[in-house]
């Protein structure tokens, strides 16, 4: 059935495992950003008050729960450049996927449940950012963004976990 150390393995994959899962996709998007040009870029890792920043990265109070990217601009502006963006966090969580899930095969990593919750939840990130909807705020998923960006017909490019800060916007709170 479900016992301790099951609520035990839980408590380690939703606390460790799924932020770093989260830093994952967050770092997908902005390579893209980075290779077209971005500037000001920041990953923020959960929501609530800065508990301290490390470069560009930011975690905050409640680090387990979501996060989001910022960049101002980018030199390369183009459906292309900013459907590979929306694409990138999906592409780095199955390239990491693809990547564990060899280590495994290969009995280079020892086969453990870590390494299966860490598949999971990379899948999960996955199909739900790419799952074409709009969320309940009225921001796309990068998978309707994607889509919106390549019919040029997506008017504001924040998603969820993406937020393209005005040249004037300097606000650092919480998306």
């Amino acid at each position: 059935m479900f016992g301790l150390s099951d609520i035990i393995k839980f408590l380690f994959s939703f606390f460790l495992i799924m932020p770093i899962v989260t830093l994952i996709h967050l770092s997908g998007h902005i390579f893209f950003v980075t290779i077209f040009g971005g500037s000001e870029k920041k990953i923020l890792i959960g929501c609530g008050n800065k508990l301290f920043a490390f470069r560009n990265i930011e975690v905050r109070k409640y680090y387990f729960w979501n996060g989001t990217c910022e960049f101002k601009g980018l030199k390369h502006d183009n459906r292309l450049t900013n459907t590979l963006i929306y694409l990138g966090g999906a592409i780095f969580n199955l390239i990491s996927m693809l990547i564990i899930y060899s280590l495994v095969y290969q009995n280079i990593l020892d086969s453990s449940v870590i390494w299966y919750q860490f598949i999971y939840f990379s899948f999960y990130i996955m199909f739900f950012s790419l799952f074409p909807m709009y969320f309940s705020d009225g921001s796309p998923s990068d998978g309707k963004a994607a889509e919106l960006a390549l019919r040029n017909k997506l008017e504001d490019r924040v998603t969820d976990d993406i937020f393209v800060k005005k040249m004037e916007d300097d606000d650092d709170s919480c998306k």
